[in-house]
């Protein structure tokens, strides 16, 4: 098990327009997902009708995705800005007249 261990630290994570993109792979799956649907006879005929499956299951996900993503952001900025209140303010220096 000791070859497992890490020998550095992790690196933070690194944070991005997470809805914007969470939102945007939601609306893909739903768009792959419409462009198939009239192709369902050759799908069922060639039985692919899991790529038809696949991606609506991939844009119901993406609901649950959004509403996460959206809630987490909310909860991250509630957070900042009770540490943003909470942190006294830094004491003024006398300007020298």
């Amino acid at each position: 098990m000791a070859k497992w261990t890490p020998r550095h630290e992790a690196p933070e994570p690194l944070e991005g327009p997470v809805v914007a993109t969470i939102t945007g792979g939601t609306i893909l799956w739903f768009v792959l997902f419409l462009v198939q649907l009239p192709f369902y006879g050759w799908f069922d005929d060639h039985g692919h009708t899991w790529w038809l499956w696949t991606c609506l299951a991939g844009g119901g996900l993406g609901f649950i995705g959004i509403w996460y993503v959206r809630r987490r952001d909310a909860a991250i900025k509630r957070a900042a800005a009770q540490d943003a209140q909470a942190t006294p303010p830094a004491p003024s220096t006398p300007s020298a007249q």
